[in-house]
């Protein structure tokens, strides 16, 4: 690799992950995790709760020493992150860090001051997670959906080149989690890079480039999310519902053309599905575990 490619590696590659491990005493939580996450890509960790998301998340902001592997962000290593680092990360996680009887907008205002923001973005932002009309009310009487919009509003708050959200929409009703993901789209559109963790399957495949599939501390499968499923497809069949309400399964090759054109030419055809499984189903193939 010539010096001009090491370059451009190096300016694309936002987030680097080689052979992590971590244990909480003698509990192994993450075991030789490897992956690379590049600028603008909203990258998904799927695994049921205990699976070493958070922790993952914590290696990489700083906030824990990883203790073998080693792991950078914006190039930097995650065990000497400091104040020039921090001002261009963006972290979720939890609603941590919100103060119940300042209000919305003095929550935003006080760790604007933090990370040395402009003030002056605050109302765009509040109006981006749709609490504008919200923020002069105190945190303490928010809703669990809106206090989950604030805490992405303040990992908004200083224009973020790399954005970590650990279950953003967990417990969520739908159309606050859409909101959500609203808002991560067109972060993703100006060039923000996401590191999302989720257990959702739905959200993985609706948001993210790529994923990797996180199983007692170990990455089991890392790919875009039709890639995975692509790879799992045992049964590689099309599942035809007829207009009468009869179902007819055929190959998925090219001895199905014929029948298919036939049913199509009689118009009989209501739908048709490939028997392509979901993040949710090879992850359960895999491990023997649900997604929950």
């Amino acid at each position: 690799m010539n010096q001009k490619q090491k370059s451009q590696e190096t300016t694309e590659c936002r987030i680097a992950v080689d052979d992590v491990s971590h244990k909480f005493s003698e509990r192994k939580v993450l075991g030789h995790v490897t992956f690379r996450v590049s600028l603008g890509e909203i990258f998904g960790l799927l695994g049921p709760s205990g699976a070493g998301k958070t922790t993952l998340i914590k290696i990489l902001t700083g906030q824990l020493h990883r203790d073998d592997g080693y792991a950078e962000i914006l190039g930097t290593d995650t065990n000497r992150l400091g104040s020039a680092q921090y001002q261009k990360i963006g972290v979720m996680m939890d609603n941590f860090g919100l103060y119940e009887r300042l209000s919305v907008w003095q929550n935003l205002s006080f760790y604007a001051e933090i990370c040395r923001a402009p003030k002056e973005r605050i109302p765009d932002i509040l109006r981006d997670i749709g609490l504008y009309d919200a923020r002069k009310r105190p945190v303490s009487k928010l809703s669990k959906g809106m206090r989950s919009r604030l805490s992405l509003g303040r990992a908004l708050l200083n224009d973020a080149e790399v954005l970590f959200l650990d279950e953003p929409t967990s417990g969520l009703d739908p159309v606050t989690a859409g909101e959500i993901h609203r808002v991560l789209l067109e972060q993703r559109e100006r060039g923000t890079t996401i590191f999302l963790t989720t257990h959702n399957m739905f959200e993985a495949e609706r948001l993210c480039g790529r994923v990797a599939l996180l199983n007692q501390g170990s990455i089991i499968e890392l790919g875009t999310p039709g890639e995975i499923c692509r790879k799992y497809n045992h049964l590689n069949q099309l599942k035809i519902t007829l207009k009468n309400g009869d179902i007819v399964v055929l190959e998925n090759g090219s001895r199905a053309a014929g029948p298919l054109f036939k049913y199509l030419e009689e118009n009989k055809v209501a739908a048709i599905h490939s028997t392509e499984p979901t993040l949710e189903s090879v992850f359960v193939d895999l491990t023997g575990k649900e997604l929950n």
